[in-house]
């Protein structure tokens, strides 16, 4: 089902595409926004929004050795302190549904290392965001693999 071809969808598409345009515009770094949304993504079985923020990435200019080493990210070199904190914060807010309690105190305190308020606030909003739109994606059964870089945009306008 296309979310964009009914008119609840689009709207509903549209408010989603809205928030998400005040978080890419939010002092979180871009590069940090795309490797917690692909995080997300791959923990939630998105393959729609894998595409989506591997591609987007890759287009912004991410290496491809660092959008291949997200999903083991506890295990690689090439992410810095601050992206490191994020992508635990985005694991923890994410697995909730496994039954995890909620972000540990450990994982805060080094999200407030590193970020200030309106940091700290766009990206707990875009871990919010990213896990509606990925449930959004796996019900609808959004397949990933088309995706052209720059397209969404154009869909939510």
């Amino acid at each position: 089902m296309n979310l964009f071809a009914h008119e609840i969808g689009a709207k509903i598409g549209k408010r989603i595409f809205a928030v998400s345009q005040v978080i890419q515009e939010s002092p979180l770094p871009r590069p940090t926004q795309e490797l917690v949304q692909l995080r997300a993504s791959q923990i939630n079985g998105c393959g729609f929004c894998v595409d989506i923020h591997a591609k987007d990435a890759a287009a912004a200019g991410e290496a491809a050795t660092r959008l291949n080493l997200v999903a083991t990210w506890r295990h690689s070199t090439v992410f810095t302190d601050a992206e490191r904190a994020a992508l635990a914060l985005t694991e923890e807010g994410t697995r909730i549904i496994d039954g995890y309690e909620g972000v540990c105190d450990e994982t805060w305190a080094r999200v407030r290392e590193h970020y200030d308020d309106d940091q700290a606030i766009a990206l707990v909003s875009l871990i919010a965001m990213i896990n509606a739109t990925n449930r959004l994606g796996v019900i609808l059964d959004n397949q990933g693999g088309a995706y052209v870089p720059g397209d969404l945009a154009t869909v939510a306008v």
